[in-house]
């Protein structure tokens, strides 16, 4: 576990960008590890859709831990999970839940203000850090600031700088400013936050190398892995269904497929 933490932080401060495959279940998590993944974090929108449930803060507790124990079973890799907002408003409630999950051996959690406040948020962390009384676990911080439209321009950057820096000082290790893309706005939040600063992937964002250079330490992929293969899945069931027709799957075998598996049913 310390190895894993140890190795998932010196991914934020290497010269490359760490970009983050977000996974959704045992399946998803395997397939990333061997595209080359260097660490894993979850999609809370994914795994709440995979499990049959909308996205939003109403996956069960118990869902989220089965599944999360399902991924470690399959990789070695770090794996950082998304609580959304932590399912509660009571900091107790929230550090509760960041304890089980760090028992499981996650090396990092993703927590959000969402519709709440920053300072909210701070005090979530807060408890957070204090519960661990010294366990290492990286605390990513996220603002949704721009994602939510809570502001624009110079005032979202300064709205998401000020967030950011009450979390810093709570405990956090690192920032997530979802919906930031342009560049002069995202070097601005990234000079005035001391800490890691994170991104989601979004079509027509800057290519990593600039985003690198603006500052920008991890980049994550949100729910659009899921999406993609959902829409895949789509287009090739209604293909069947139309015309009896299967499509091709590209390169993928059910012997190759089974073989990772196979493999994978002793790590952990």
């Amino acid at each position: 576990m310390i190895d894993r933490h140890h190795r998932f932080v010196s991914l934020h401060r290497g010269a490359d960008l760490l970009v983050l495959p977000t996974v959704w279940d045992a399946g998803s998590a395997r397939l990333a590890e061997d595209c080359g993944a260097q660490a894993l974090g979850t999609s809370s929108a994914a795994m709440a859709w995979s499990c049959g449930h909308a996205d939003a803060c109403v996956l069960p507790e118990d869902a989220l831990l089965e599944r999360v124990r399902q991924i470690l079973r399959v990789t070695t890799l770090p794996l950082t999970v998304d609580i959304e907002n932590g399912y509660s408003d009571d900091p107790q409630q929230v550090s509760a839940r960041v304890l089980r999950l760090a028992d499981l051996g996650v090396v990092g959690i993703n927590i959000e203000d969402g519709e709440g406040s920053g300072e909210l948020l701070a005090a979530k962390i807060a408890a957070v850090r204090c519960a661990l009384a010294g366990r290492p676990l990286f605390i990513n911080a996220r603002t949704d600031v721009y994602l939510r439209g809570f502001a624009e321009g110079a005032q979202a950057v300064a709205l998401s700088v000020q967030r950011l820096q009450a979390c810093a000082q709570a405990g956090a290790d690192g920032g997530f400013v979802p919906g930031l893309q342009a560049l002069a706005e995202v070097a601005d939040v990234a000079a005035q936050v001391a800490l890691p600063l994170n991104l989601m992937a979004l079509p027509g964002m800057a290519p990593a190398d600039h985003l690198r250079q603006a500052g920008v330490r991890r980049l994550s992929a949100g729910p659009a892995l899921f999406l993609q293969a959902w829409a895949a899945t789509a287009a090739a069931t209604r293909t069947l269904l139309q015309s009896g027709v299967l499509v091709d799957a590209d390169g993928a075998s059910y012997g190759e497929v089974d073989r990772r598996f196979a493999v994978a049913g002793g790590v952990g």
